[in-house]
């Protein structure tokens, strides 16, 4: 009698729970509409050197004097194969290149962040001739410092990547990479000390807590958690620096890039349409990295349903300007305070 009289309670249960979730999902679709727009975009502000087209500029940092941007572009084109283009370049603020480096080591440039100590940090997650599956650590000059993982070589050992697409650098100088980009490629961030030695491990594919339907970029708090943009899975995960599952975000869209700034936390989002992720818009939401409080968001300039068009990262620099690295358009976007 009691197994008979308890499905429908059990069935109402599960309902008001999928209800209960689709609400919350609603209530943070609706926190990003109502969020204001505070930039406006500074149209044209990019200079890139004569005759250099850019690329699909897929990741944008902040240099170290807060104001001079560096660039991560695929080569003028959506890949870096066959091409000597330098595809790290670095800008100041008002968009005059200054340097560039890295010509013939990529093949599908993606993951870069800054170190406290102004060193460049990239990862290229294609592999094929001899090249890829790697993450590298130049000097501001463009000298590599350190490599991890195998030349061209796909695993999920302590010293093999297959497709890395992030990596940042906390303040003991603890490296944290995104290892994996989807379908076959593996699914987990990777720790290393700072000189490379392998730490720990942790995610598989899935949709639970702590793992990864697409892990495709990394940001760290002022309290040194990691935030992961889990963009298949229309989130942002939380984790403290050992990999312990914090927290899971959804009212940030669905992440492709991710920066924190005093602990204001900007995600850029460039595929959320009626189909994938409904209720959200593509562009960049901005909220707070300690309570998830929603408080802007800035519209993407391309219009909608025009494929990945969107910006896949999301710089703040000392002045409160955001840069934006384009798809499709293949620049970076400048917005400024209004």
């Amino acid at each position: 009698m009691f197994r008979i009289s308890a499905m429908p309670l059990l069935i109402g249960a599960a309902i008001a729970a999928a209800v209960s979730a689709g609400d919350a999902l609603a209530q943070a679709s609706t926190a990003q509409a109502a969020a204001p727009d505070p930039y406006m975009r500074d149209v044209g502000w990019l200079k890139p050197p004569a005759g250099r087209q850019m690329g699909t500029s897929i990741n944008v940092d902040i240099d170290r004097d807060g104001k001079s941007i560096w660039v991560y572009d695929r080569c003028g084109l959506a890949e870096c194969v066959g091409s000597k283009l330098d595809p790290i370049q670095k800008f100041d603020g008002s968009g005059k290149f200054l340097l560039g480096f890295g010509g013939g080591m990529f093949n599908h440039p993606h993951g870069m962040s800054v170190d406290r100590e102004g060193n460049i940090w990239v990862t290229d997650d294609h592999g094929g001739n001899g090249k890829g599956h790697q993450v590298f650590k130049f000097s501001p000059e463009g000298k590599v410092l350190m490599t991890l993982g195998k030349a061209g070589v796909a695993g999920n050992g302590p010293d093999t990547f297959n497709a890395p697409t992030d990596v940042i650098v906390a303040g003991n100088g603890d490296i944290f990479v995104s290892d994996g980009h989807g379908g076959d490629t593996n699914a987990r961030i990777v720790k290393f000390s700072k000189d490379g030695k392998f730490l720990t491990a942790w995610g598989k594919r899935g949709t639970g807590p702590g793992e990864f339907g697409l892990n495709h970029s990394l940001a760290l708090d002022s309290a040194g958690r990691l935030f992961v943009a889990d963009r298949a899975n229309n989130r942002i995960q939380i984790f403290d620096p050992d990999g312990k599952f914090l927290a899971e975000w959804k009212q940030f869209g669905r992440p492709s890039g991710l920066f924190i700034k005093d602990d204001m936390l900007y995600s850029s989002d460039s595929e959320s349409d009626a189909t994938r992720n409904p209720g959200f818009r593509r562009g960049i939401t901005i909220g707070s990295a300690k309570d998830g409080r929603v408080i802007g968001f800035v519209l993407e300039p391309t219009p909608a349903g025009r494929g990945r068009e969107g910006g896949e990262s999301v710089a703040v620099d000392a002045a409160g300007n955001l840069f934006v690295g384009m798809n499709s358009t293949k620049t970076v976007e400048r917005y400024v305070k209004k």
